[in-house]
């Protein structure tokens, strides 16, 4: 059930008097990567980073030795990287008294680095390295450079480019290695483990020169084209076998596609895949720097057989259980059979892309003879899956082949069959959906004395039910209020709080969404989703990190604050209804504020947002409930922006309660017919849902230009009342929409309800009666005249009579005056 909420930023004013700072902007890191074992000295470019005090790092190895701040826009950052600190990606924020920065990526190879010299951009002038180093580079418009290295034959000859994967710029790279005479010998662009930034490995045939060529693939480039280029004899493989084993196991699993032949390697694995654990592959000649993205799951692990081509053939394993393979030819289909009992529910994943293969698999599961059950070609993805439900006890059968017939060496994949489990991710919406890099509101921010709102989204799987939103850490004197998530929504408000006193300081945090029952295991995790390199077409991402945690931290206090009036009273349905907001500023602090809505819910409109003018302390929010929204009490949160002077600062009010109710008063309204000029009455019978006291007063909404009417007061005993209705000779003439409006006073508040509904009509007036000439004058007998009957009391006419006789009299003036002939009835024979 997906529902919609309003979460927008605004342009903001300028402010005057004291000064605050806001949140940092992290825009790079300089160098962008170093080898592990060293230690190194890091630019990070910026604004808004003159008060910053730590350095948050994602990820074990590597430790910050000083932070020197060189101006508002630039830090000098000393670090040491271990010996042993993962390779490839890691991930960093500032955090300064009053904010946290963006994530911004850092890159740690097993080589050592040194600059690329320019000039090297012409083939027969390439800049001299040594192998087996990381060379930082960059490629500008149209620009070739070329590295020379000295080989032996037999000796491997290994390149590996991080380009496009920098999240620097849109960049996509090209890498040649070519012999002293020009020839190619192994070229790379893209690459299946490591998108558009390939690379390529081949055995030297004889002892020489080779030049290494990177440029972007259709010759452009520019001052942010960034690189490191890996240059050395490491194995560089493109698959690996099995793709996954179970934690803690020490396992042997084969590398292929290297140019020297499979290698095999023992490996421990780690306890569970958390931190994004890559496999890389390790020889005497080095480490492979791209690595491979490696399941651990608790699930024993089967593998392809020789000629397993068909059902008669099929490779066994157990169920549940993991089955790996490579389609190592085209046209090849792989064939697996398990065992599974009647009622069974498993779910069958078939894991290629997601892990660096090419294959583009398609999956089926099938009896024993190879008749499909069912299948799946993409499922979010390249990947496939299945939820299977066996439908008797016996042997069953996989199978699995290519999209397109293709295979290759290659071309590995695995499926785990594996029961149902029950699952829950946590998230923070994006603010900006148009830009998908925006990293805004993405962390926590909490000021002293001050309060921090946020969304925070947990999507389901195989579980239900209600779920409780926790963090496993929070800074010291913060504490946080959110209300359990409704079975039927994925998302919740929350609201950060921090005592005046609590110290500055900042922590990475999980979010946990777990379920009331202990009995119900539904394991959560967090994945927030950083976007670093976008592209054509439609804004493709091309360099992404997922981030198994945020970052919250105490920041200083916030130059004004915000309250919500709560309200005494319900918002009926079809209701309308204000909800005030109040700020307290500082002293010295007129800027203007802007207000929005945390989040809107179900049923209900908020205004997306309001603006406290420079110098005034209120504003009110316009809200409204639709005719069916569910009769309850909401909890949520508004939340304000405002300038104080070098950027934006965010606070929040406390979580304040929004109730819906029934309407107090229906109405159920006939229809009104009314000539221009003319008089009529709007009747209308009332229901009382909820008794009231006093007078209630009501209005009709909707009438026409020059039409009027007035207020009725009405009281929880009225049955039925009019509304006079006065159309003026200049009235729209036609059918007009009109509604009610019913006011009750409570607790010294409004409750305005939207009720009833039907149409006003207004017609031309008729054309005047042409006068027939009188009959001659004759004296009558003068006998005395009997006075007239009295009168009787006119009755009110019925809308269905009213209209009769407004036929008739129509009818009449169509025919001059005279009565409209009577049909003839046909005489009985």
């Amino acid at each position: 059930m997906t529902f919609r909420f309003l979460f927008s930023l605004c342009a903001l004013c300028a402010l005057c008097g004291e000064s605050f700072s806001a949140s940092p902007a992290l825009g790079a890191i300089q160098p962008r990567g170093a080898q592990r074992g060293t230690e190194a000295t890091l630019t990070f470019q910026g604004g808004r980073l003159a008060d910053a005090q730590e350095v948050l790092a994602y990820y074990p190895g590597i430790s910050v030795k000083k932070l020197e701040v060189v101006n508002d826009a630039t830090l000098k950052v000393a670090v040491a990287i271990a010996p042993d600190c993962r390779l490839g990606e890691h991930v960093f924020r500032v955090r300064t008294a009053t904010g946290i920065s963006d994530a911004r990526t850092f890159w740690v190879g097993a080589l050592p680095v040194i600059d690329e010299v320019e000039p090297n951009s012409e083939f027969e002038k390439p800049q001299p390295i040594p192998m087996n180093v990381t060379v930082h580079g960059v490629v500008r418009a149209e620009d070739q450079d070329y590295f020379v290295v000295e080989g032996k034959k037999g000796q491997r000859l290994s390149v590996e480019v991080e380009a496009m994967r920098l999240g620097s710029a849109f960049f996509d790279p090209y890498v040649a290695i070519l012999d002293a005479k020009r020839f190619e010998l192994a070229t790379g662009d893209d690459s299946a483990l490591s998108g558009q930034d390939g690379g390529c490995s081949v055995v030297l045939p004889a002892d020489g020169k080779y030049i290494v060529q990177v440029r972007e693939s259709a010759y452009g480039g520019n001052d942010a084209c960034q690189y490191r280029l890996h240059i050395g004899n490491f194995p560089r493989p493109t698959a690996v076998v099995p793709a996954g084993g179970k934690p803690n196991e020490e396992l042997e699993v084969t590398f292929l596609g290297d140019p020297a032949g499979p290698i095999k390697q023992k490996v421990k694995l780690p306890a569970s895949d958390a931190n994004a654990w890559r496999l890389h592959c390790q020889t005497p000649d080095g480490v492979h720097p791209a690595g491979f993205k490696f399941r651990v799951a608790d699930l024993p692990n089967a593998f392809e057989t020789p000629n397993n081509g068909g059902p008669a053939t099929a490779s066994p394993g157990p169920a549940p259980g993991a089955f790996n393979g490579v389609i190592a030819r085209p046209g090849e289909t792989d064939y697996f059979k398990f065992a599974a009992k009647k009622g069974q529910v498993l779910d069958l994943r078939c894991m290629a892309r997601a892990l660096g293969s090419p294959l583009d698999p398609v999956l089926y599961v099938g009896n024993a003879q190879g008749g499909t059950l069912a299948g799946n070609d993409d499922n979010g993805g390249p990947d496939s899956y299945i939820r299977f439900t066996a439908p008797a006890d016996g042997d069953y059968t996989l199978w699995v082949h290519d999209h397109l017939r293709k295979g290759g060496p290659d071309y590995f994949y695995r499926v785990e069959v594996a029961p149902v489990a029950a699952s829950v991710t946590t998230t923070i919406p994006k603010v900006d959906g148009n830009n998908l890099t925006n990293q805004d509101r993405q962390t926590f921010t909490v000021p002293k004395g001050g309060r921090y709102a946020s969304l925070v989204i947990a999507n389901r799987a195989d579980v239900g039910g209600p779920l409780t939103i926790g963090f496993d850490k929070l800074p010291a004197g913060v504490t946080v209020s959110a209300e359990p998530m409704e079975p039927g929504l994925n998302v919740v408000p929350v609201v950060f709080e921090a005592k005046p006193d609590a110290p500055t300081a900042g922590t990475l945090v999980a979010i946990s969404a777990t379920h009331p029952d202990p009995n119900v295991k539904a394991p959560s995790r967090t994945a927030l989703d950083a976007a670093l390199t976008l592209g054509p077409p439609n804004q493709t991402i091309y360099a992404r990190h997922e981030l198994d945690r945020t970052a919250i931290a105490v920041g200083e206090a916030a130059p004004y604050s915000i309250e919500v009036i709560e309200p005494k009273v319900p918002l009926v349905q079809n209701g309308t209804a204000n909800l005030r907001v109040v700020a307290k500023r500082a002293e010295g602090f007129k800027g203007a504020i802007t207000v929005f809505p945390l989040w809107t819910p179900p049923g209900m409109g908020i205004q997306g947002s309001a603006v406290i003018p420079e110098g005034q302390t209120e504003c009110v929010l316009p809200m409204n409930a639709a005719p069916n929204a569910g009769a309850r009490k909401w909890k949520t949160a508004v939340h304000a922006i405002a300038d104080a002077g070098k950027g934006p600062v965010w606070t929040a009010s406390r979580l304040f309660a929004l109730e819906v109710v029934a309407p107090i008063v229906t109405l159920t309204m006939e229809r009104p017919a009314v000539e221009q000029g003319g008089q009529t009455q709007l009747f209308c019978k009332v229901a009382v849902g909820a008794p009231f006291e006093g007078k209630a007063k009501v209005n009709l909404i909707g009438l026409p230009a020059k039409t009027t009417s007035q207020t009725v007061e009405i009281t929880k005993d009225t049955k039925e009342f009019a509304f006079p209705i006065t159309a003026d000779k200049t009235s729209p003439v036609g059918q007009h929409n009109v509604f009610a409006q019913v006011i009750v006073e409570r607790a010294g508040e409004q409750i305005a309800g939207n009720t009833g509904g039907t149409q006003l009509r207004i017609d031309v007036p008729l054309p005047p009666k042409v006068a027939a000439t009188p009959p001659p004058k004759q004296e009558a007998p003068k006998t005395p005249t009997p006075a007239p009957p009295a009168k009787a009391p006119e009755k009110r006419l019925t809308r269905l009579e009213q209209l009769r006789k407004e036929a008739e009299e129509r009818e009449k003036a169509a025919a001059g005056g005279a009565p409209a002939p009577k049909k003839e009835e046909p005489k009985k024979p």
